[in-house]
């Protein structure tokens, strides 16, 4: 494990130190909710999972939600209005569409719930109390400049497909593509606009709904475009094995670099069979345990969740997994990885 791993680890120790779980008793009233995008992507339920074991642990109830489909805001919004109603404590939510939950977020906020977003910053971020994430511009400039140091010279002639979330400006998903694109060294003319990029080394992008279908399809369609395809990005794991499945099928299993993020078993496993290059890894667990303590301390006490400079933001952390290690680059082998995988 390496040294920035532990010491995330440790900070996390420290911020769970003032919620006083050893009196799990005096939690027994405090509700809390967890509305994930979906209820099927495995990063989806180890946040599950994470949020479970803390609710336990504090003694308290925790109602859970999720959409059908990643960008299924109708579903969220009724799982926050639902927690409204039954007088809930707080929520942790991943937002499907950043902007668009925002009024709904407000009413809980104003009802007196302390809402924190998981893994996907509100926009204005300011919209929830807290966010507890990983840092997801950094997630994707780690694979873009992997993939660039691994193509070398030949990045000067790369041609790239980029296989994002959905249509709706999802931050997650425009912060992980540009912040590749960045990595690889390509300019990012605006930093919330995936595609506003004039660089012919991209042959272009297209949605997956962060599934393999969606992948699959999104791979198809831009292989359409330019067969010729060597560089590809991917919003997720399941993504990232949908567009192999494509590039499989052409033939062109061999031509491409695929790079994701995620961190998950399944994408980690990917990564040491060679189809996946590289992946950043995420720590859901992290997010939503935090979460939970940080909910049961302000019911308890009315303590706002900050970080140790007194931000609202948590990065949660991110590590970069390849078995193809480059200079100037810190990372960790799969063996490694699935020493500190999910799903």
């Amino acid at each position: 494990m390496t040294k920035t791993l532990k010491t995330l680890m440790l900070s996390g120790a420290a911020i769970a130190a003032f919620t006083g779980f050893a009196h799990a008793d005096a939690h027994s009233g405090i509700t809390a909710c967890l509305i994930t995008k979906t209820d099927t992507n495995p990063f989806f339920v180890k946040m599950r999972e994470g949020a479970v074991a803390a609710a336990e642990a504090a003694g308290i109830t925790l109602q859970t939600y999720a959409g059908a489909i990643d960008g299924d805001v109708e579903s969220q919004v009724a799982a926050v209005e639902t927690c409204i109603a039954a007088g809930a404590s707080g929520i942790l939510i991943t937002p499907s569409d950043s902007r668009a939950l925002a009024p709904v977020i407000t009413q809980a906020r104003e009802a007196g719930l302390l809402v924190i977003a998981l893994d996907t910053p509100f926009e204005p971020a300011d919209t929830a109390d807290a966010t507890f994430a990983t840092d997801n511009f950094e997630a994707g400039r780690l694979i873009g400049a992997w993939a660039a140091a691994t193509l070398g010279d030949a990045a000067a002639d790369a041609l790239i497909a980029t296989l994002d979330l959905n249509a709706s400006e999802v931050s997650v998903d425009y912060l992980r593509n540009q912040g590749f694109l960045t990595g690889f060294g390509i300019e990012v003319n605006d930093p919330t606009d995936i595609g506003d990029e004039d660089d012919p080394r991209i042959v272009g992008s297209d949605v997956t709904n962060g599934n393999a279908e969606g992948g699959r399809t999104a791979m198809e369609n831009l292989l359409q475009i330019n067969p010729g395809i060597n560089v590809v990005y991917t919003i997720n794991e399941p993504a990232a094995a949908g567009a192999y499945e494509a590039l499989n099928a052409f033939g062109l299993a061999d031509q491409a670099l695929i790079v994701s993020v995620d961190g998950g078993c399944p994408g980690v496993r990917d990564v040491a069979a060679g189809i996946i290059g590289a992946t950043s890894m995420q720590f859901p667990l992290r997010m939503a345990s935090l979460g939970i303590e940080a909910i049961v301390a302000h019911a308890t006490n009315g303590t706002m969740p900050q970080n140790s400079e007194g931000l609202d933001f948590y990065n949660t952390g991110v590590m970069l997994v390849t078995d193809q290690p480059v200079e100037g680059i810190e990372s960790i082998t799969s063996d490694e990885a699935l020493e500190l995988c999910w799903g």
